[in-house]
């Protein structure tokens, strides 16, 4: 069970607990993080994941009372609601609110699952797993496309207001296809992605897990 006032995060060193852990420190929560060795990886952390997370899936969030959160998106918003001060969601009614909520689920329920199916082709087909991984990734760029269209004006993806969208922008910008394609193929999610590397508090998180990449 974590402390009193305190979370306990599970996580993996540029994996999707990245997006927690950046969560947390723009709330200023006090949080002890425990890295798990990998997901495969047998490990006393990974044990200890496991009581959590029968799935071992990162991030795995303990709240300071012990309940257990999972799935980032959940995360995201209910961390908003206990630090309303972060920022990290416009408030109900706020104009830019229903971007933010479309988005931010359309991110987690169709970008995300794209690295589970291109990263483990094993368990959805029994042959031809290169062609089926280059075609998930493939389908991932278009998402992302989808994404840029949509985009405005402004530092941050709801314009001048930054939010829990930008995160997940500045972190998953990092993974496949990384860095160097969004600059050429979605200028405004890149632009927004270098916005979070400067951020003081989301920037540090950053490179901790992705180095200067």
């Amino acid at each position: 069970m974590a402390d009193s006032g305190r979370y306990v995060l599970f996580g993996v060193k540029g994996w999707g607990s990245a997006l927690a852990e950046a969560l947390l420190e723009l709330c200023r929560a006090p949080y002890e993080l425990v890295e798990v060795d990998g997901f495969d990886t047998p490990s006393a952390a990974r044990d200890r994941l496991l009581a959590y997370n029968p799935l071992a899936q990162v991030p795995t969030l303990v709240l300071p009372d012990g309940v257990v959160m999972r799935e980032s998106a959940a995360i995201a918003l209910l961390l908003s609601e206990l630090h309303p001060e972060s920022g990290l969601a416009p408030p109900p009614g706020a104009a830019e609110r229903p971007f933010f909520l479309r988005w931010l689920v359309w991110i987690v329920a169709n970008v995300y699952p794209t690295f589970t199916f291109a990263d483990y082709p094993e368990r959805w087909v029994r042959s031809e797993r290169e062609d089926f991984a280059q075609a998930v990734g493939g389908y991932r760029r278009k998402l992302w496309q989808q994404l840029e269209a949509e985009l405005g004006e402004g530092p941050w993806a709801l314009g001048e207001r930054f939010s829990a969208l930008d995160v997940y922008l500045g972190v998953m910008t990092h993974w496949r296809p990384r860095r160097a394609w969004f600059a050429q193929n979605c200028p405004r999610i890149h632009a927004i992605a270098e916005s979070a590397d400067a951020h003081s508090v989301l920037g540090p998180v950053l490179t901790r897990n992705f180095g200067e990449d």
